[in-house]
């Protein structure tokens, strides 16, 4: 079965990295955007969506979760 969770995620994250050219960046994200980097980031340290869910909640499934009509709240 397919499962989805909604994690809490920070609304700004600030990450360090390296662009094209070798040189060290620092930039800042923010809202929607900062969520979605900070999931691809969790995908280069192997973490799943199910290691920051909140203690006591459980995921649920697809066919649930696409029938709860909630947006993401920031």
């Amino acid at each position: 079965m397919t499962t989805r969770g909604q994690v809490p995620r920070p609304l700004t994250i600030h990450l360090e990295h390296t662009d094209i050219d070798g040189k060290t960046r620092n930039t800042v994200f923010e809202r929607g955007i900062a969520r979605l980097v900070a999931h691809e980031v969790d995908h280069l340290h192997a973490t799943l969506y199910r290691d920051h869910l909140r203690p006591g909640v459980e995921p649920i499934s697809v066919e649930r979760y696409r029938g709860a009509g909630m947006n993401w709240t920031y």
